[in-house]
């Protein structure tokens, strides 16, 4: 298999191949985000609307994917906390006294592969997905289970990757690889 780009998001810093292609001041993820989002020009109304985990995904998906077509792409991905940044929010909904039901909003991300989900929608993807919890990246786990795929016909290329986020501590690692 052939690794054809890589992006890594940490630090505030987003790389591309090896190459710094952003860097921000602000160590608060979701400013970061925003501020990325902005900087970099892009352009997908949902993502606003994401959680933080799928912004970290996303973010990292578009340095790789751009506008090119992605329909035979495949993806997978892991990471260590699941979706427990965003599960914590929803159970602050549920707390809350203020709000007579927890929201609808936050609950749609209580799934970490709702990251996968949006990725595919925006590049309008009809393969295979994955996100599994691991204790920590295991690139060669990864990289079997894309090659399977790739051998079994149904997808081109996969898009394989580490996205994790939990409070403030965040790496994505993404790579595309083809045979």
């Amino acid at each position: 298999m052939k690794k054809t780009d890589s992006c890594i998001i940490e630090q505030s810093k987003i790389t591309v191949n090896g190459d710094l292609v952003f860097e921000s001041q602000n160590q608060i993820f979701h400013e970061f985000a925003k501020e990325a989002y902005k900087g970099l020009a892009l352009s997908y109304p949902k993502f606003h609307k994401m959680d933080s985990l799928s912004k970290l995904a996303f973010l990292a998906a578009e340095m790789i994917l751009k506008e090119e077509d992605h329909s035979r792409t495949a993806v997978v991905f892991a990471n260590r906390s699941s979706s427990l940044d965003t599960d914590f929010k929803y159970q602050e909904s549920i707390n809350s006294q203020e709000n007579y039901f927890p929201s609808p909003a936050v609950f749609v991300y209580t799934l970490p592969n709702i990251c996968v989900g949006e990725i595919s929608i925006r590049h309008k993807m009809q393969t295979e997905n994955a996100f599994f919890v691991l204790d920590e990246l295991d690139e060669e786990f990864l990289n079997n289970y894309a090659e399977q795929i790739l051998l079994s016909g149904k997808a081109d290329k996969v898009l394989c990757g580490w996205t994790e986020l939990y409070q403030e501590n965040y790496k994505a690692f993404v790579y595309l690889l083809t045979l």
